[in-house]
């Protein structure tokens, strides 16, 4: 290992337990849930009070809660980095980062995994409907159910693209984007014991750790699995960056785009 990649000498107990090439499969199991159920935690006890009392759609409650867990997440992603070498990086702390693919192949392959996705998630919604109406009637969130707008229905058209804009370029990209860093850069490489069943388990966990949609686990795995696979076998973070980012971004774009032309009304 190059020395600038080493751990200091001050690193040890659970941090170098982190920083470690490999990751026990309970331990990998806890940091992959743990910020879920973080989100739930925040979303029940300070965000969806607060949003309830503004009289805002509940889905800026559920921006607020990914954002109070993920970007400090991102912050411990980069004193681990300083941890590792001495300055606030991700540098040896997010593998997959190293960009052993051309551009011209991380277009390509970005682009079929983000066609996918957004294909595919749509296509999988009578599945999602399935799922919920069997098993999860039960959950009691707002807004919950497979219908991807049921968080922003009942408000006016003004006040939910007002809500788009201020929560669309965090839900839509950043959020995303910190938990590739996370859950593709940070864990899925520390999982070298599970060879080819890694990106799997590592697509599971990301599937069950969205605990406030669980009836779209299995429709997750169907989406997400491509793109997961690829930045795994290819050890390109960028691939799956421009699959889940990338298909948010543009479902955030043309959904807000539709309903401020008229096109759509919720």
């Amino acid at each position: 290992m190059d020395a600038a990649m080493r751990p200091s000498a001050d690193t040890k107990g659970f941090v170098a337990k982190l920083l470690a090439d490999r990751h026990s499969v309970p331990l990998s199991v806890a940091l992959h849930l743990v910020p879920g159920a973080l989100i739930v935690a925040v979303y029940a006890f300070a965000a969806a009070p607060l949003v309830r009392a503004i009289n805002f759609p509940i889905f800026m409650a559920w921006a607020i809660a990914l954002a109070v867990v993920l970007f400090p997440l991102q912050l411990c992603l980069l004193w681990l980095g300083k941890k590792r070498t001495g300055r606030f990086t991700m540098k040896g702390v997010v593998r997959y980062h190293d960009r052993p693919l051309t551009r011209g192949r991380v277009f390509w392959l970005g682009a079929a995994c983000l066609v996918w996705m957004t294909v595919v998630s749509l296509a999988l919604t009578p599945l999602d409907n399935v799922v919920y109406d069997w098993f999860f009637t039960w959950v009691d969130y707002q807004g919950a159910g497979p219908d991807g707008t049921a968080y922003l229905q009942g408000y006016s058209r003004e006040l939910v693209l007002t809500t788009l804009l201020i929560c669309g370029p965090f839900t839509g990209f950043l959020l995303p984007l910190i938990e590739e860093y996370y859950f593709r850069g940070f864990l899925l490489p520390r999982l070298p014991q599970l060879g080819r069943w890694a990106p799997i388990f590592n697509t599971a966990l990301f599937s069950v750790y969205h605990f406030w949609a669980p009836w779209t686990v299995l429709s997750k795995l169907v989406f997400l699995y491509p793109g997961v696979w690829l930045a795994w076998k290819k050890q390109d973070i960028r691939i799956s960056i421009a699959m889940h980012p990338g298909s948010a971004l543009l479902m955030t774009v043309v959904g807000a785009a539709a309903l401020a032309s008229g096109a759509y009304a919720l």
